[in-house]
Parts: structure tokens; C-alpha cells; sequence
């Protein structure tokens, strides 16, 4: 809101004529002129936001006070963990400007700095609300030397749109090399609107050693957990998960990071075993009576809307640019992967699906474009950041993926599970959503992510108590 002072001005001009004769009717014409009223604007002071809330904040701009040519400000907002899209000077007393998008109640600050050979910088950060009045948040912090990943401080609440980073070099020489920056906080009260009471959270690190993947349980994950790496808020209610190539996984089994929702049917009732045919998992209606009494839920669908913000542009041509978005797991196998794949030629990704036998092959249906890696740009492609959803639905044998875009026919494919093998006893399913990367020979630094804004799971009769 503005506050405008409308000063007026009047300019008369006489015009003289001339004189024909010394009669009335040669007196000077006077002609008055009325310029237009310029509207000066008085900037009110930005008031302070009072929210709550972690969201990840956008930013609009970075600048810096000094940078090298092929390390500019800019790479430091661009969504890149790639060493060579970082800012970088090489003297001390420089600094870099982030602007925000907007207006924003700033709580923390992700960094992300180039520490190939553990060194240890040391930096200050500074907020302001008008870019000429700055507030200091952070002095003299010393950034861990043993970790590469990025690294969040919480700062005292401050309304901001400028943070100031000022790096001071490191403990091996005056460079200073920062990768990316993300700031959290919020605008408004932010919260999301998926249900999370029945599933658990993995991610790609044990949080305390580094050495193993984690798994965050229903209560933890309920009491507004939040990873500034691998999953948080952002500004609109979605839920953001992420995976980089490099770390942890979660068996030995297991090739590939993942930041994934796995069911819970038990909805925290840690007196039901995670595993086997009980209240916590659910199974096919084509199974055995006494699994069926035994079961948490009977059938199953999983509704989910999202979209797929990165994949992976690093690495063998075989896996890069795939994630796995959703899927049913059984004991060993999964009746069902939901793949999105965009390579990095294509500005449009494809969609398909994987059916696993029961300890058997996997067959692939294409949906949308086609899985190959050398596949041209698909026509009715889903492009990165675009929104669109999918289900995934099982009736005993019978189950059916379908896509579904905003202005566009969904796009259906049904496996006849018959042969399959999961309607044999002992075969218990649970659905998974979130991003499975799929890639594990690209830079470390490379990752998948994708924002959810809805996941909604059901089964019908023997619900867990």
C-alpha cells in the first residue's frame, strides 16, 4: 500500500500576438495550460510477517560483490548440486545478495559449499528488509569440514526479501565457493494437506552417523518433521521430496537412494510388526481366506498428484533421468513401479510402468512416450514442474495404472495379474510414494525430486485397528 502526495502545477503562458491596431478587438490572446498531476510514491515500511511454518522460500535474484567469470551469483539459486554450477572468489570481504520473491518470515538457511578436500569455511549471514538496513543473524559459523552434503543453521525470525552471505575463505586459503543456497521460512501459515498418519518416511541418511538410511516413523514424522536435504514444505502446501545419487540406502539389496513414504496400515501402533500378513499391510482379494482375516486391507488404491521438478542429467545413458514416483511392494517383489523419465535432450519426460513377477522378470508397459534411452522428445510428454496425477488400483487380479493431466484424455494400462503369483498365501503389499532415484552412476551430486500435493490411500474392509 502507498501513500501518494499530488502536488499541482499551473503554468500560464501569455502569447502576445501582436497589435494590428490600438481597437478592442487586437487585445493579446492569453492561452492557459494545465500540466497533468504526477503521483509521487511514499513507500510504507514493510511490516513484519508473523506465520508458521518451514516452507523452502524462492528466491528472484543473486548477485555478489565479486565473482569469477564462470562461477556467477546466479548458479547459486539455479537448483544445481553440480561443482561447477557454484559462485567462487578467490579474496576474502566478498559477499553475496540473495533477493527473495517475496516478502518473507526467513527461520533458516541451506548451504551447499564446494568441499572436495574437507575444508572448513567460515561465514557471516545478514538480513534486511529494504537492502540498505542489514541485520546480522549469524557470526563467525564454521561450516563441517567431514560432510560434502549441504548444510542448514536456523537464524532468529526476521521479515527479510535481502539475505546477505558473507564468506571469509576457509581454513586452507582465502577462496570462498558456495554451490547453492535455499532459504526456508514462511509467508503465510503453511501446512500440507496429505495425511501422513499411515506411513513412514525413509531418506538417505542416518541423521546422527551418515552411515545408513533412516526411516522416520509415524509419530516422528507426524510432529512436523522436516530435512532441509531430502524433505520439507514449500510455499504452497507441497510436500517436496528429494534423493541425490550419493548416499545411504536401505538394504543391501538395494542399488539405488530413495526419499520414499512407505505404508502403515498400523497407524502407529508399534505393537503390530512392520512386516508378514497382518494389521499393518493389506493384501489381494484373490488371496487365501486366512490372509484376508489376517489383512490390514483387502485391494488397495493410491490416488496421488504431484510434480517432477529434476531427474538426474549425469551418468551412464541406462539409468539417467528416471525415478520411480510411486509403487506396490510385496515381500519381494513389486507388482507394480511407476517410472517418470525425462533425458536430458528432451524437454518433455515419459511415464511407464514395471510389472514384476513374483520371483520372476519384469514387464514393461508404456504409457506416455517410452522408456528407451535414446527415445526422442514424446509428444504427449509430461514436462518438468508440470502438475498431473496418478492411480494405481487393484481388484484382486486385476490391476490398473492411469494418468491423469488437467485438459487432456487420462491414459489407462491394466496387467492381468493372474500368473503373477501374489495371490498365493504369505504375499502381503504396501504402497510407496515419493522419488526412488534411479540412477547411480552420474555425479554425486546429481539428484531426483518431486513435489506431491496429494496422496490419499485406501482398502476396503479389514482396516487396521
Amino acid at each position: 500500500m502507498s501513500i501518494y502526495k499530488t502536488p499541482l502545477y499551473l503554468c500560464i503562458f501569455i502569447l502576445f500576438l501582436g497589435c494590428k491596431s490600438s481597437s478592442s478587438e487586437d487585445k493579446p490572446e492569453v492561452v492557459i495550460v494545465v500540466e497533468p498531476s504526477v503521483e509521487t510514491p511514499v513507500e510504507l515500511p514493510k511490516q513484519d510477517i508473523t506465520c508458521l511454518g518451514l516452507a523452502k522460500l524462492n528466491f528472484g535474484n543473486a548477485t555478489a560483490t565479486n565473482e569469477l567469470t564462470d562461477y556467477v551469483a546466479s548458479r547459486v539459486i539455479d537448483g544445481s548440486f553440480l561443482p561447477e554450477s557454484r559462485w567462487s572468489s578467490l579474496e576474502t570481504d566478498q559477499h553475496l545478495i540473495l533477493t527473495l520473491a517475496d516478502f518473507s518470515l526467513v527461520k533458516g538457511i541451506s548451504i551447499s559449499w564446494l568441499n572436495n578436500d574437507q575444508r572448513s569455511y567460515s561465514y557471516d549471514i545478514e538480513v534486511s528488509k529494504d537492502n540498505e538496513t542489514w541485520t546480522s543473524v549469524v557470526a563467525n559459523q564454521m561450516t563441517d569440514s567431514s560432510t560434502t552434503r549441504s548444510q542448514f543453521v536456523e537464524i532468529p525470525e526476521h521479515s527479510s526479501q535481502y539475505i546477505k552471505i558473507i564468506p571469509k575463505g576457509s581454513n586452507i586459503d582465502n577462496a570462498n565457493n558456495i554451490v547453492e543456497v535455499e532459504a526456508f521460512g514462511c509467508l503465510a501459515d503453511v501446512s500440507s494437506s496429505i495425511e501422513l498418519t499411515d506411513w513412514y518416511l525413509s531418506i538417505p541418511v542416518d541423521e546422527a552417523t551418515n552411515t545408513k538410511a533412516e526411516s522416520i516413523y509415524e509419530s516422528r514424522l507426524n510432529n512436523d518433521y522436516f530435512n532441509a536435504q531430502f524433505f520439507f514444505l514449500n510455499t504452497d502446501g507441497g510436500l517436496v521430496f528429494r534423493a541425490p545419487i550419493e548416499g545411504a540406502k536401505t538394504s543391501t539389496n538395494t542399488k539405488y537412494t530413495r526419499t520414499e513414504l512407505r505404508e502403515m496400515l498400523r497407524r502407529g501402533n508399534t505393537n503390530i510388526n512392520v512386516q508378514g500378513v497382518n494389521k499393518n499391510n493389506w493384501v489381494f482379494s484373490s488371496a487365501p481366506d486366512n490372509d484376508l482375516d489376517a489383512a490390514g486391507g483387502v485391494d488397495g488404491e493410491l490416488i496421488a498428484e504431484l510434480a517432477v521438478n529434476h531427474v538426474t542429467e549425469t551418468g551412464d545413458k541406462s539409468q539417467v533421468g528416471r525415478v520411480i514416483i510411486g509403487q506396490i511392494h510385496a515381500n519381494n517383489d513389486e507388482p507394480i513401479r511407476v517410472y517418470y523419465r525425462k533425458l536430458p535432450q528432451n524437454n518433455k519426460g515419459s511415464i511407464y510402468l514395471a510389472h514384476e513377477i513374483e520371483g520372476g522378470d519384469d514387464i514393461y508397459y508404456e504409457l506416455i512416450g517410452n522408456r528407451s534411452q535414446s527415445a526422442t522428445n514424446p509428444e504427449n510428454g509430461i514436462t518438468l514442474n508440470e502438475r498431473f496425477g496418478y492411480q494405481i488400483k487393484v481388484v484382486g487380479n486385476s490391476l490398473t495404472l492411469t494418468i491423469t493431466r488437467e485438459g487432456q484424455a487420462d491414459v489407462s494400462q491394466t496387467v492381468d495379474m493372474t500368473n503373477s503369483g501374489y495371490d498365493q498365501g504369505g504375499q502381503y503389499m504396501y504402497f510407496k510414494a515419493g522419488v526412488y532415484n534411479q540412477n547411480n552412476t552420474g555425479d554425486v551430486k546429481d539428484y531426483v525430486q518431486a513435489t506431491f500435493y496429494k496422496i490419499t490411500n485406501s482398502h476396503t474392509g479389514y482396516q487396521a485397528e
